[in-house]
C-alpha cells in the first residue's frame, strides 16, 4: 500500500512538473493538476447540463454552442455539428434565414487554381482614398480585432493578439490605453484614441500632437488613427480600469497614477461638436497623412445628422466610422450601462448608414462594424447591413483562452487574458495563442466566404438585405431591407469597387 501511494504522489508530481512547463493551455499552466478537472467537466459538462441545467443556446453573453465553435476553430479540430440544427425555427421572434442563390458560384475549396489557403478577403474599399489622405489604403482583411487595450487585457494576451493578426493579415486595433511594445509584434494597427489621450497626452490630461506624431513615428506599423468618441458596453461615461490592474508599466504607458482607478472623461476636450471634431480629423490626417475615422456607439441622432451634413461638401471628414452597438464588450462598466443606455449594432448601424446614404456619402466613408459579429451568420447580417469590415473583441478573446469567467474587472481573470496579476498571466504564451487566433479569424472568414458564394456573389459586402430575413414565430417573415427600411442598392459598394474587389479575389 506504500508502493501505491509513492506511485501517486510521484504522478501527481509528474502531471505538476508538466502542467508547470507546457505552454498550450493556460488553465494548466496556472493550476497545475487541479486544471484538468476543468477540462473533464467540459467534456462531460454537455450530457449533464442537456439533462439537469442549460441547453446549448442558453448561456450568455455566448452560448455553448457559440464558445464551442470559436474554441474549435481557434484549435482547428472539427467545428461541425451533427444530427441537425437544434434551434426551433418556426417558433423563435427574429430568426434569421440566410437566401441562398438557386445556382450559388462554385465551391471554393483546395485544388481551385485561385484556392487561398489564407481565405484573404480585402475589404472592397480603400480607407482614407476618397479624402486623398497619403497613406490611403486597403485593408486587407473585412475581419479584424476589436480596441482591447494594454491594461484591460494583460500583455501577453495584447502581444498574442498582435501576432496572430501578423499572421492573419488583419488589423488589430490598440483600444484606448495607448500603443505598448506588445502591440509592436509586426501586426498593422489602428490606434484609438479616447478622451484620455494616452500616448498623445499633456500632464494636464489635454491632446498633444507633438506626442501623437511622437508615437506615430516609433510605431510604423500605425496605419489609422480612431477617434474614440464612445464604447458600446458603456457609453456616456468613458473608459474605466480599476486600480488593481494598473501597474507601473501601464502607468508609464498612459501617464496616468497608480494608486486610483483610471477614468477616462465621458467626453473629449480637444473638440466639443462635430464641427470642432472635424477640424481635429483633418488637423491630424494633415500632420500624419493617415486615413481618421472614429468609433462611437448610437445614441442621439442628432449629431449624426450635424455630422453627414458637415461633410457633404466634401472639404472635410472622416475616412472610417466604427459603430458599436450596445450589446458589445467591456473590461469593467456599470450595469445599467452595459444593459440598457446605446442601441444594439443593427439598430444603430442600420440608421446612421440611412443618414450617410440620404446624403450621398457612403461610397466615401468605409463602414466598420462591432457588436457580437464574430460569428458566421452575424457577421453576413452586418455586411448586408452596409459593413465593409468588422471587428471581433470577446471573441478573439476566447480564441486565445478566455472561457467566460466574467472576472475581467476583479483582476481575477483565470485564464491569464483579463487580469494584470503575475500568476494568471504567466499562463497565457503569446506563440501558441497568436496561431489559434489566426486560426479563428481564417475560419470566420472561411465560413463568411462560404455563405457569400451561396448567396451567388463572390464577396460578402455584395450580399444585400433583401438576401436576408427574419422569422416573426408566427408563420410568417421579412426581410431585412422592409425591416430596417432599406431602398434598392442601400450598404452596397459602388460599381467600380465591387469591379476591384473581384479583381483582387481573382488574383
Amino acid at each position: 500500500m506504500i508502493w501505491v501511494g509513492v506511485v501517486a504522489v510521484a504522478l501527481v508530481v509528474a502531471i505538476a512538473i508538466y502542467d508547470l512547463t507546457q505552454r498550450q493551455h493556460a488553465i494548466l499552466r496556472t493550476f497545475p493538476v487541479v486544471g484538468h478537472f476543468r477540462y473533464w467537466l467540459e467534456a462531460v459538462g454537455p450530457e449533464l447540463r442537456q439533462y439537469i441545467v442549460t441547453d446549448n443556446n442558453e448561456e450568455r453573453p455566448f452560448s455553448r454552442d457559440q464558445r464551442r465553435w470559436i474554441y474549435a476553430s481557434a484549435k482547428r479540430e472539427n467545428n461541425y455539428f451533427g444530427f441537425g440544427s437544434d434551434n426551433e425555427m418556426e417558433l423563435q421572434a427574429h430568426y434569421l434565414i440566410i437566401k441562398h442563390d438557386t445556382f450559388p458560384l462554385p465551391a471554393y475549396h483546395p485544388g481551385d487554381a485561385e484556392f487561398d489557403p489564407q481565405f484573404r478577403i480585402p475589404c472592397a474599399k480603400t480607407m482614407g482614398a476618397a479624402r486623398g489622405r497619403a497613406r490611403a489604403f486597403r485593408p486587407g482583411s473585412i475581419i479584424n480585432v476589436s480596441g482591447m487595450s494594454f491594461g484591460s487585457l494583460s500583455g501577453p494576451a495584447v502581444e498574442a493578439l498582435n501576432r496572430g493578426s501578423q499572421i492573419a493579415g488583419c488589423l488589430q486595433s490598440t483600444g484606448e490605453g495607448g500603443v505598448s511594445s506588445h502591440h509592436l509584434q509586426g501586426g498593422d494597427l489602428v490606434w484609438q484614441v479616447g478622451t484620455g489621450y494616452f500616448g498623445c497626452r499633456e500632464p494636464d490630461g489635454h491632446f498633444s500632437m507633438t506626442k501623437l506624431k511622437a508615437t506615430i513615428a516609433r510605431a510604423p506599423q500605425i496605419r489609422a488613427i480612431e477617434i474614440k468618441l464612445s464604447q458600446g458596453a458603456k457609453p456616456g461615461v468613458g473608459g474605466l480600469l480599476p486600480k488593481a490592474k494598473i501597474t507601473r508599466e501601464i502607468a508609464e504607458i498612459r501617464g496616468i497614477p497608480m494608486d486610483r482607478d483610471c477614468i477616462s472623461p465621458a467626453g473629449h476636450s480637444a473638440f466639443r461638436n462635430a464641427d470642432e471634431m472635424l477640424d481635429f480629423v483633418e488637423s491630424i490626417a494633415a500632420e500624419t497623412g493617415l486615413p481618421v475615422g472614429l468609433k462611437s456607439a448610437v445614441g442621439n441622432l442628432a449629431f449624426w445628422e450635424d455630422l453627414a451634413r458637415l461633410m457633404a461638401d466634401g472639404r472635410r471628414g472622416v475616412d472610417f466610422i466604427t459603430i458599436d452597438g450596445g450589446e458589445g464588450g467591456t473590461g469593467a462598466g456599470p450595469l445599467v450601462f452595459t444593459d440598457h443606455v446605446a442601441l444594439p449594432f443593427k439598430i444603430g448601424f442600420s440608421r446612421v448608414q440611412k443618414i450617410f446614404t440620404e446624403h450621398g456619402l457612403h461610397q466615401r466613408i468605409l463602414f466598420i462594424g462591432s457588436g457580437k459579429l464574430g460569428f458566421p451568420e452575424a457577421a453576413v447580417f452586418a455586411f448586408a447591413l452596409g459593413c465593409d469590415a468588422i471587428n471581433v473583441g470577446r471573441e478573439a478573446m476566447m480564441a486565445i483562452g478566455c472561457i467566460q469567467a466574467q472576472t475581467c474587472h476583479t483582476n481575477h481573470c483565470p485564464t491569464g487574458v483579463a487580469t494584470q496579476h503575475p500568476w494568471l498571466v504567466r499562463g497565457v504564451d503569446p506563440t501558441s495563442k497568436a496561431v489559434r487566433l489566426a486560426n479563428y479569424i481564417l475560419t470566420l472568414r472561411k465560413d463568411v466566404l462560404a455563405v457569400s458564394r451561396a448567396c451567388g456573389v463572390p464577396h460578402p459586402a455584395m450580399i444585400t438585405a433583401d438576401q436576408l430575413e427574419l422569422l416573426d414565430n408566427r408563420f410568417g417573415a421579412r426581410t431585412v431591407a422592409e425591416l430596417f427600411g432599406y431602398g434598392r442598392g442601400f450598404g452596397v459598394p459602388s460599381p467600380r469597387d465591387c469591379e476591384e474587389v473581384r479583381r483582387l479575389m481573382n488574383a
